[in-house]
Parts: structure tokens; C-alpha cells; sequence
């Protein structure tokens, strides 16, 4: 039976009763809320060297400098203050602190709900800190999607938040992702999200971000993982915004010779869409880890090899937890409103043009459409191979009353029969040398 968690308060308290652990705490964009929980768990000055909140632009920027893309809530910003926090700690306190004192400085730059309108609500989360006295610091940087519907229970969340990111910084160094799973104690599924964890220094050096990402999804503290065709985490807010998306769904063990030459079709179909443009389009592979969820334990480094193969291939990848694919299609348009074309074979497509996929929605399969090929959506569905024989559209099978629905989709171009595309025995795509 694991062990309960311990609450907020405790883990504050913990960290103040600490006469070894010193540090600063400094907020943007949400109160201080962090800092709040150590005042109120009692002996903050055995911990707390100095707490603040720089609001205004022009005071921030004289503290740590203007940003040249005047974005402040940014990853470039938050490392500014965890570097000159750090610095300062050690230039003014460091000879005062008892000896074998390790020292940290925690930040956040975030933009909550505000009172006069609700837009993306995000933020940069981190700590730096001494494994060890006087050795290098070590960084853990987090991105942060915050979900609860006000101002109030934003700025609560984010406190508990920090507390679990400062407190398994030092307790759970040696195991990260307990670590990260450690970061929603106390917390209700649903108030956050992390889409991105950054390990560095000296003691996380060995530690691979990669699998850290896949460990997000794992573990549920993020829906989707987006990489870039460098193989590295992505904001999805940011690699999204204004491109059109091209997107695949699959296994990818291995990646076959059809995937490519299904997706090589689709784009040249794609690209005479009107409002496409060939260089703002983005090529997404995305492979779900809900079905190896309901089997038992996922195996992070095996996503880790495909992501590897599709990122030589110049995909964008995303590893999800989304069993229906139209959720894929949801999750996109949070990021984008550009055209959306999802490329599928028949045997994919007949998936989900089955009514008992749809169980538990309350409009069925007609709700699951309309959330799968939304205006500006568009799926192209290329033939199959039967032994010799060429299976397009026309030959999938499908329950009569379900005929009309397929007819209406085409008819409107949103599902596009690739009836020209020649499928081919398929085969790996990369050989054992290429693959490893």
C-alpha cells in the first residue's frame, strides 16, 4: 500500500523546519501564493531569505533586463530570474548560512485568468538548486496549463504547485519521476496540466527528457506530448499556432513503407486546398498510449524509439492518452485554426465508422463526426490491399443506415476517397541498421 502524500502545509513546514535549505520565491501573475503556504506553515525566516512580486513591466525589466520579444510570460524569462536570484542568495547570504547549507531560488511567470477576459491560461514554473553544498545547481523547469475557471482557484493551484516542485526537488532528486508524479499532490485531476519538464545540471545530467515527457502522459499529468522533428518537447501553443496540420494516426512499430507513401499523397492533395500553404504545414504522427494502458504497464522507451524514426522522417510527433481519435482533432483546434487534414486507409477509417466506437457519447456517432471533421477538416482515405485486390471506400463495409452519413461527409469534401493512390505489400520502412 503506498503512502499517503503529505499534505501542503506539512511539505512547507518540512522545508522551513530545514536549517540547511535557504532560498528565495518570486512570483509573477498570480499573487504569491507559493510563498504563502511556507508563512503560513510557521518558520519561513529558517527558510525564506526574501519573497517578491515584480507586476509592473518597467520594474521587472530593471531587474532583470527587457526581453527583446517584450514576452513575459516566456521560458527565456523565467531563466533570468532563477539565474539572478541564484546569484544573489550566494553573494549575500552564502557566508552567513551555517555550514553544509545548500541554497535555491524558485520562480514563476504565468498568465492567469484575468478579470476581463479568459485566454489561454498558462505559465513557467521552475527551481534551481544545490544537490550538494557548493556544488553546481541543478534546474527543473515545467510549462503549466491552468484549468480551473477562476482567478481564485488559479492562484491556489499554482501555490500547492510550486510547493510539490520545490519540496521533490529536494526529496525526490533521486527519482524523478516519482518526482513528477509528486508535482499533483493535493491537487484534483483536471486543475493542471504540465506538457513540458526540463531536468539539467549536474546531478539530472543523466536524466533523459525525452522519456520525463512520455512519463507526463504516463502518469497523467498531461493528455498529449508534442516533439519536433529535432526529437525535442514543444509547447503546443506555440508549434501550432497558425500552421495547418497534417496528421496520421498509428502504431509505428515499425513505421511501414504505406505510412509514407499514404501521407506523400495526401499531402499533394492537402496543398490545393485553398487556405494551405506548403511551408506553414506542419506533418503530425500521433500515437496513442491508451491501448497499452488498459493491458497494463507502458513501456516509455519503446514510444521513444518510434518517436525517434518519425522524427528522421521530419514528423512533428504526439504521444497521447486519447483513445477516440476525433479527441486528436480536439486538441488541435485548442492550438490552431488553420485547415486540418487527417489521412487514414480504409481498415483505419472503418474503425471509427462504427456506432459502438462512439459508446458513451450522447449523440453517438453523429456527435463523434462532427467532433472528428469540424468545418475546415478534411480526412483523406486511401485504398487497402486484400491480398491482389484494391479495397477502396466504396467497398468498406458499413451498416446501411450508416450509408447516408458517409454520403453527406462526402458530399460536403470532408471525407475525400484517395481512390488514386496505389497501395503497395507493405514493408518496414527503415532496416534493423537504420531503426537503431
Amino acid at each position: 500500500m503506498s503512502e499517503a502524500p503529505l499534505n501542503t502545509i506539512e511539505k512547507a513546514l518540512a522545508l522551513n523546519l530545514d536549517p540547511l535549505k535557504y532560498g528565495t520565491i518570486i512570483e509573477i501573475g498570480a499573487g504569491q501564493e507559493i510563498a504563502r503556504w511556507f508563512f503560513q506553515a510557521g518558520g519561513a525566516a529558517g527558510t525564506i531569505a526574501k519573497t517578491m512580486s515584480a507586476y509592473d513591466m518597467h520594474f521587472s525589466d530593471a531587474i532583470y533586463g527587457a526581453e527583446s520579444d517584450r514576452r513575459y510570460v516566456s521560458r527565456n524569462r523565467l531563466e533570468r530570474m532563477l539565474a539572478q536570484e541564484y546569484d544573489l542568495i550566494l553573494s549575500r547570504i552564502k557566508k552567513r548560512r551555517p555550514e553544509g547549507s545548500t541554497f535555491f531560488s524558485f520562480a514563476n511567470t504565468v498568465a492567469a485568468q484575468s478579470f476581463e477576459k479568459r485566454g489561454e491560461c498558462h505559465g513557467w514554473m521552475g527551481v534551481r538548486l544545490q544537490s550538494a553544498p557548493d556544488l553546481p545547481p541543478d534546474d527543473i523547469i515545467i510549462h503549466v496549463r491552468m484549468l480551473d475557471d477562476t482567478n481564485v482557484e488559479q492562484q491556489d493551484a499554482l501555490g500547492i504547485l510550486g510547493v510539490n516542485l520545490i519540496y521533490g526537488a529536494y526529496f525526490y532528486a533521486d527519482e524523478p519521476e516519482r518526482l513528477m508524479r509528486s508535482l499533483l499532490d493535493n491537487l484534483k485531476w483536471g486543475r493542471v496540466e504540465i506538457d513540458l519538464v526540463d531536468f539539467h545540471g549536474p546531478k539530472f545530467g543523466s536524466v533523459d527528457n525525452r522519456l520525463m515527457a512520455l512519463e507526463l502522459v504516463k502518469a497523467s499529468l498531461t493528455p498529449a506530448i508534442l516533439f519536433s522533428p529535432d526529437c525535442k518537447v514543444e509547447i503546443p501553443s506555440e508549434a501550432l499556432y497558425k500552421h495547418s496540420v497534417l496528421a496520421m494516426r498509428g502504431k509505428f512499430k515499425p513505421v511501414m513503407n504505406s505510412d509514407m507513401a499514404r501521407l506523400n499523397h495526401a499531402k499533394e492533395l492537402f496543398v490545393n486546398h485553398p487556405d494551405v500553404s506548403l511551408g506553414s504545414t506542419i506533418y503530425l504522427a500521433e500515437i496513442t498510449m491508451s491501448e497499452l494502458a488498459n493491458e497494463g504497464e507502458i513501456e516509455t522507451a519503446d514510444f521513444l524509439s518510434r518517436i525517434d524514426q518519425l522524427s528522421k522522417l521530419g514528423f512533428h510527433v504526439l504521444i497521447s492518452e486519447f483513445f477516440r481519435y476525433f479527441r486528436v482533432r480536439q486538441y488541435l483546434a485548442h492550438y490552431t485554426e488553420e485547415p486540418v487534414a487527417i489521412v487514414t486507409d480504409v481498415d483505419g477509417f472503418s474503425e471509427v465508422a462504427r456506432e459502438d466506437y462512439y459508446e458513451g457519447l450522447d449523440g453517438g456517432i453523429l456527435e463523434g463526426f462532427g467532433q472528428l471533421l469540424p468545418p475546415k477538416t478534411t480526412a483523406y482515405v486511401c485504398p487497402n490491399l486484400d491480398g491482389d485486390r484494391v479495397i477502396t471506400l466504396d467497398d468498406m463495409p458499413i451498416e446501411e443506415h450508416l450509408r447516408p452519413l458517409i454520403t453527406y461527409l462526402r458530399g460536403r469534401g470532408q471525407l475525400v476517397p484517395a481512390d488514386d493512390f496505389v497501395p503497395k505489400p507493405e514493408a518496414p520502412l527503415f532496416g534493423k541498421s537504420d531503426a537503431a
